[in-house]
């Protein structure tokens, strides 16, 4: 198998702020963007599967979205408490927020923008997801198709997530290197596939 082409972590502006980007695969391939999930950087699309894509005919681009990793970080806003997620699923009631998931899909547009792409594939997990169905909906044209991963729409009624992943997912975040290290460990465990979690890889994450 020929070697998959690999573009390092570079800044792009993107609209009004910079995100962090990194391309798998050739430059003339389709474009698939990667969007991750809440507080997860770029790199937990495994760098193997994202070269397994680019093997198969895809420019693969991943990237930190906003507040993440390398990314322009905003200022303003409260933090997201567990209490206002209670708030959300048992009452309706949406927390203060600087920005929206709206802001967030055409955070991807000025990305496809700066690398002048018209058109991608586009590939969401979690939190990722709801943004990949926001650009989808609001940018259909540019929208080659679309891919949401363990998501859902936004409706109370609708995908809701077994208990113990809630919980798990809801655990404030401890402090210290090793304890939080532990922390993901045991949400991966919750919310990853039975069959292929393999914790020496996710432990070197």
């Amino acid at each position: 198998m020929d070697a998959i082409a690999h573009q390092p972590p570079q800044m792009a502006k993107a609209n009004g702020i910079e995100l962090c980007y990194e391309i798998f695969g050739a430059p003339d391939a389709e474009p698939l963007v990667l969007i991750m999930g809440l507080g997860a950087q770029m790199i937990h699309w495994d760098d193997e599967f994202c070269q397994q894509l680019a093997g198969r005919g895809f420019r693969v681009i991943r990237f930190d979205n906003r507040d993440i990793g390398k990314s322009t970080r905003l200022t303003g806003g409260k933090p997201l408490r567990a209490m206002d997620l209670i708030k959300l699923r048992l009452f309706k009631i949406a927390p203060e927020a600087p920005y929206k998931l709206w802001d967030m899909a055409n955070d991807v547009v000025g990305l496809l923008d700066t690398l002048g792409i018209k058109k991608a594939h586009i590939v969401g997990a979690s939190m990722g997801g709801m943004i990949a169905q926001a650009f989808a909906i609001r940018h259909s044209e540019r929208t080659r198709s679309l891919v949401s991963i363990m998501s859902t729409t936004g409706d109370p009624e609708v995908g809701q997530p077994e208990t113990a992943a809630l919980e798990s997912l809801m655990t404030p975040t401890p402090e210290g290197r090793d304890a939080i290290i532990e922390a993901s460990l045991r949400t991966s465990r919750v919310i990853g596939s039975p069959m292929h979690f393999d914790e020496a890889a996710e432990r070197d994450k």
